[in-house]
């Protein structure tokens, strides 16, 4: 049983809003080498990329919450997703205030919750989940 998890997301646009997808990665950070327990890949629809970000985290935590672990790692690429979610910033579009209500709902499980933004390219597993999803005829 995972005590600690590492939750990577990505979420994507093609045109700003356009056609959307999402991507997530769920580790048991308490393996050594963490081993993936979860993923999402799927289309979303029309949107933005911010709104594509914040489904692809809660999405993330959705398939977390089917593991009793007490701990969460979230690592994402997206600043504004971190910064909101952390506290650091305000949400300054109201469309995006009940998606960053639902995430810290999501979060409300877990003793420790570790938020941190990660250059793309130590997300790229949660962003090629985007692009195959996006990619799908």
């Amino acid at each position: 049983m995972p005590d600690a998890l590492l939750i990577y997301f990505d979420g994507g646009a093609r045109g700003n809003p356009g056609p959307a997808a999402i991507g997530a990665v769920v580790y048991d950070a308490s393996a050594s080498p963490p081993q993936r327990l979860a993923t999402v890949s799927e289309r979303i629809g029309e949107t933005t990329n911010n709104v594509a970000e914040y489904r692809a985290l809660i999405a993330g935590l959705e398939a977390a919450a089917r593991t009793p672990a007490r701990a969460a790692r979230i690592r994402g690429d997206s600043k504004l997703v971190i910064e909101q979610v952390a506290g650091r910033w305000k949400v300054k579009q109201a469309h995006l205030v009940p998606l960053r209500a639902e995430v810290r709902a999501l979060l409300e499980r877990y003793e420790e919750v570790d938020l941190a933004h990660v250059p793309r390219a130590r997300n790229a597993e949660a962003d090629a989940l985007v692009n195959a999803a996006l990619d799908l005829p």
